[in-house]
């Protein structure tokens, strides 16, 4: 299923993935992500994301923006950061990202040591990563059923239905 196909009313979980590629913009999936998040501002869908989620976003911008401006190579870009804060103080797109993410009217659910507990149960019993898990408890614990994502790791999760740009 695609974004286009979520309707109108619908409550949707957004990953990482998507947010990632609305900031970019990304260039395959960039138009869709944003068309989704207008859909959002504009009171057409209601969607949430977890603060770790939120935190996924900034870093994995972070890095992206880092690369770009930097020259540097993706691959230990982590390191390489750690090496060179003042680097990171000129960064932006982060800042600009999740400020425009709570201002699309995206709710922000809170993390807590239940949810990472009972990802760690759903990660070995559904085969996801860790994370990918931690989402999958949050929706759970929140009574959503709608994802946004181009995961399909979340496919093998029964009573989540995932959405993707195409």
């Amino acid at each position: 299923m695609t974004f286009d196909d979520l309707p109108t009313g619908a409550t949707v979980f957004l990953d990482a993935n998507v947010l990632v590629y609305a900031a970019t913009p990304h260039p395959v999936h960039g138009i869709a992500c944003n068309r989704l998040l207008d859909r959002i501002e504009h009171q057409d869908l209601e969607a949430f994301t977890s603060a770790d989620v939120l935190g996924d976003v900034a870093h994995r911008l972070m890095t992206i923006e880092a690369s770009d401006r930097f020259g540097w190579p993706v691959q230990g870009i982590a390191n390489r950061l750690r090496r060179h804060p003042s680097d990171i103080q000129q960064l932006a797109i982060p800042r600009r990202a999740v400020d425009e993410i709570i201002t699309a009217r995206v709710g922000i659910l809170p993390l807590t040591v239940q949810h990472v507990s009972r990802a760690v149960d759903l990660a070995r019993q559904f085969g996801l990563l860790t994370g990918d898990a931690v989402i999958v408890a949050v929706m759970l614990d929140h009574h959503l059923a709608q994802l946004a994502s181009l995961d399909a790791d979340f496919d093998r999760v029964p009573g989540i239905t995932r959405y993707a740009p195409a």
